[in-house]
């Protein structure tokens, strides 16, 4: 069992910045299911800036935790736990922000089931990693943390699964030929957001393994 405390102070500034950043995360991927979920999607063009404020406001989120660790004492090993988790947390918000990008200037079909799927698991992913970061604050010991971990784990695998069925009805189905190179970037760009999350969360396990 391990606690972040000394490494972080008594006010506990890093904690409220890494879970800030880990709800920012969640946030956006919630903003990119209303998204898809909005029937007009020409007319929902003010959700853009929707994420892009999500994003700006992770990426302040993201240079405070740098200033602050400027202005704290931390050893070099501890120093680079943090910006590791700092930055993978920023990651998903800004691949999700890629992701609606292309998605206001395509105005062809989407295969919705399968990718609302995509987002649901998605969602569940980035809660995971929001519960994940918020065990720091608290002390957390390898047990208590691999059930998250195994959650994550298998969001991960029904991503690749659908993933899978989705690049299988492209191959095969209707589709001309650049709305295939379109909707595999597409697919690609999501399945990214999901390694994101993955990859944050593996931080967590590398703190927790190494404080244990």
């Amino acid at each position: 069992m391990f606690s972040l405390k000394k490494l972080f102070g008594k006010e506990g500034r890093f904690y409220d910045l890494l879970e800030a950043s880990a709800t920012e995360a969640k946030t956006s991927i919630d903003l990119l299911s209303k998204y898809l979920h909005t029937p007009d999607r020409d007319s929902a063009t003010a959700h853009l800036d929707d994420f892009i404020q999500s994003r700006r406001k992770d990426k302040r989120i993201t240079q405070e935790i740098s200033e602050a660790l400027a202005r704290t004492f931390v050893t070099p090993l501890e120093r680079e736990d943090i910006e590791a988790l700092s930055f993978s947390l920023y990651r998903i918000p800004k691949s999700v922000e890629k992701i609606v990008e292309r998605l206001s200037i395509y105005h062809g079909r989407l295969p919705s089931d399968g990718m609302l799927r995509q987002i649901q698991l998605m969602q569940k992913a980035a809660e995971t990693v929001e519960y994940m970061v918020k065990q720091l604050r608290h002390g957390t010991d390898i047990d208590k943390i691999r059930e998250p971990q195994e959650r994550l784990q298998w969001a991960e695998g029904e991503a690749d699964k659908v993933m899978l069925a989705l690049i299988k009805d492209l191959y095969n189905g209707p589709y001309d030929a650049k709305e295939l190179v379109i909707l595999q970037d597409l697919y690609e760009m999501i399945e990214k957001v999901i390694d994101r999350c993955r990859d944050a969360g593996n931080v967590v396990i590398q703190i927790v393994f190494k404080h244990s």
